[in-house]
């Protein structure tokens, strides 16, 4: 699935015209965070903005370890309109840690909506921030009722994905997210050149912003909808590669 990151109403409304090449719509404030929360009223104007049938993802934030706080935060997302729930574990230190935010926020939100889902972000350079082990996430995700396990990067400075966490160790959170019955969700300035590799490795859910804006830039340019299209039609090919590759059922 492809999930695309407007920063506001207008360039949802930009997503909206490509509809049809893209899966969720996640609404962040990219200004506060790789995964910065936008505003209750944003992620309401957003669910209206786009086709009924496409859901909505909001960010909850780079949060700290405050289960309390966060599962707050959550609710409000979903109260909002948005039926993915994304949480980055950026205060979080080690998996205990983790688990206690995500616990908090499943059953905030479950309460509120049992079909929500609910994903447990870590960061691809959590190196540079201290937080928890890329590799962890997976196990957070299924030890706390998540219903996937994501990995972005937490320092926008033109680094990706690949720098910090290479495809090997991609194809290992994949399969550890895959073993437990999760969604594995790959995102940090993902281009299309990287789609080869995140097919091959099984990624259910590639998140972008930046290779789908103006410039390729994910601060200054816009989302461009023939850009998205132009993106979807890569995944697609790649896609019907790798399916022709795989050997006849038996």
């Amino acid at each position: 699935m492809l999930l695309i990151s407007p920063d506001g109403v207008e360039e949802a409304l930009d997503c909206a015209k490509a509809a049809r090449h893209l899966d969720i719509v996640d609404v962040k404030k990219p200004d506060e965070g790789s995964l910065g929360a936008n505003f209750p009223w944003v992620i309401r104007e957003i669910r209206e903005a786009v086709p009924a049938d496409k859901p909505v993802s909001a960010t909850v934030g780079d949060v700290p370890y405050k289960p309390g706080t966060v599962a707050q935060a959550a609710l409000g997302a979903v109260v909002s309109g948005a039926t993915y729930i994304k949480v980055g574990l950026y205060g979080c230190t080690t998996p205990d840690q983790g688990i206690d935010v995500m616990r908090a926020v499943v059953r905030a939100v479950k309460e509120h909506n049992p079909d929500a889902l609910v994903v447990a972000s870590g960061y691809a350079d959590a190196h540079r921030i201290g937080c928890v082990n890329p590799l962890a996430v997976p196990d957070i995700a299924a030890r706390s009722g998540a219903d996937a396990a994501m990995l972005d990067t937490a320092v926008k400075d033109g680094t990706r994905l690949f720098d910090h966490v290479p495809p090997d160790v991609c194809a290992e959170f994949v399969r550890l997210a895959h073993a437990s019955g999760r969604l594995a969700a790959l995102a940090g300035s993902v281009r299309q050149d990287d789609l080869g590799e995140l097919t091959r490795i099984g990624t259910d859910i590639v998140g972008v912003r930046g290779a789908v804006c103006e410039g390729g830039d994910r601060n200054a340019g816009r989302i461009q909808p023939h850009l998205v299209a132009a993106f979807r039609a890569e995944m697609d090919r790649h896609d019907r590669e790798r399916t022709a590759g795989l050997p006849a059922a038996r």
